[in-house]
């Protein structure tokens, strides 16, 4: 998921994803298989193109090469632009009436601009035709659910409230690395302690989704999970003054950051850490088979669920879709079905480095942070991410980033506070 979640939603706003025909794949089914072009070329389009992200897809591809072997995997990865070449070149195939096979979103919400185009089919039956309404946990089900519909399979769960940490800084202050501070509060006492023991930018960040994510964290620590989940529903009020808090909060945050935030992408703030010139960095779990990949050993750092956030675990998703239209339906639901399967999701989760979204997986199977993961994942009440897509659409997501971009500089909290509500309301 890393790269992948740097967003470029600007140029794949709503406007961008025009409708199609207006016939699903259901409609196109035949007990025969196949499309009417009699192809068994499964077309499956991602930006999986290289590192663990694509070490994953060959995963899931050597799984459908033997449960599959009436059809072909076609490779349609774009690569570059972290995913926003890719979402350019499926808005337009989309518009073009050209849809794969099947494509990767992100689960959740921002799948609404192309279910609301009509470029995607309802894969609810699938979930009970494949036991997933047995193997994926309630809350995930709940949180994928669109308006009583399901619309994508994910093959993966990242968790986004996540705080990693140099032990090596904390002791400098006299601060106990492996315990997260109760609350948002007592996290901003230890940067101050932090700073008063030598360190210029105790919490490291980047620019663009980073930004939310520390924000969206924030607010989930200030909130709690039911009043954050209505920040994105309805239900919580933008405008209240617990919000207003939180934002002030995130202000002082703000304040202990590197001034080079806005010129920076996370792999750079996380080198901050590593290299003992920040304290922390917040950042979703991918970071965890990045520390893997540049052979940080496990003592130089730690981690922890942001102050505040312990027992909520902040998820977002890979997941592909059945295309309305899409090329050999009946081949893209037998990759969908090796994508929710225990096998397939072994084989992509065990290179990519986040965690199935299966409950029956074994936690043996699995790096160390990556089985501290999972068990959260069965305890912990999951929240939706409005930075990765689960709780917001790709414009709403757009008009966030712009405020968050525009706070980093002006630091105007009721502009931000507005301009988030307003988001929410417009997009």
């Amino acid at each position: 998921m890393r790269g992948g979640l740097t967003k470029t939603l600007a140029v794949l706003s709503a406007a961008g994803l025009l409708a199609v025909s207006a016939c699903g794949n259901s409609d196109n089914n035949s007990s025969s298989g196949g499309s009417s072009s009699g192809t068994k070329d499964v077309t499956v389009f991602t930006w999986w193109a290289d590192g663990g992200e694509k070490a994953g897809l060959d995963g899931l591809v050597s799984v459908f090469g033997q449960d599959c072997k009436d059809y072909k995997f076609v490779n349609s990865a774009v690569a570059g632009g972290a995913g926003s070449n890719a979402k350019q070149v499926l808005a337009n195939d989309l518009q073009a009436g050209k849809p794969p096979s099947t494509f990767q979103a992100h689960a959740g919400a921002e799948l609404k601009d192309y279910i609301n185009a009509g470029q995607v089919d309802d894969v609810s039956g699938l979930y009970k035709d494949f036991g997933l309404d047995k193997a994926f946990p309630q809350n995930l089900l709940d949180n994928l659910t669109v308006d009583g519909k399901i619309y994508s399979i994910p093959a993966n769960i990242h968790r986004a409230n996540m705080v990693w940490v140099n032990p090596a800084v904390l002791k400098k202050a006299n601060i106990d690395a492996s315990k997260a501070p109760a609350n948002v509060d007592a996290w901003i006492a230890d940067l101050n302690k932090l700073k008063a023991a030598g360190v210029k930018a105790p919490l490291a960040i980047s620019k663009g989704f980073a930004q939310e994510m520390l924000v969206e964290a924030v607010l989930l620590g200030e909130l709690g999970p039911d009043k954050f989940k209505g920040l994105w529903d309805g239900k919580t009020d933008w405008s209240g003054a617990d919000v207003t808090s939180a934002l002030n909060k995130y202000k002082t945050l703000l304040g202990f950051t590197n001034a080079d935030r806005e010129a920076i992408d996370w792999p750079d703030a996380l080198g901050y850490v590593n290299k003992g010139q920040a304290g922390y960095t917040l950042m979703g779990d991918w970071v965890a088979a990045q520390q893997l990949a540049d052979k940080v050993p496990d003592s130089a750092y730690t981690y922890w669920p942001a102050p505040g956030t312990g027992d909520s675990f902040q998820f977002l998703a890979d997941s592909f879709t059945l295309p309305t239209n899409g090329v050999d339906p009946d081949g893209a639901k037998c990759w969908l079905k090796v994508v929710g399967s225990a096998e397939g999701q072994k084989a992509f989760n065990t290179k990519k480095g986040s965690i199935p979204a299966r409950s029956d997986a074994n936690p043996a199977d699995y790096p160390k942070y990556q089985q501290s993961a999972m068990a959260d994942w069965k305890k912990d009440t999951i929240v939706p991410s409005c930075a990765h897509g689960a709780a917001c659409t790709l414009g709403q997501n757009n008009d966030i980033l712009s405020a968050m971009s525009q706070f980093s500089g002006s630091q105007d909290v009721a502009k931000l506070q507005q301009q988030l509500g307003q988001a929410m309301k417009t997009s």
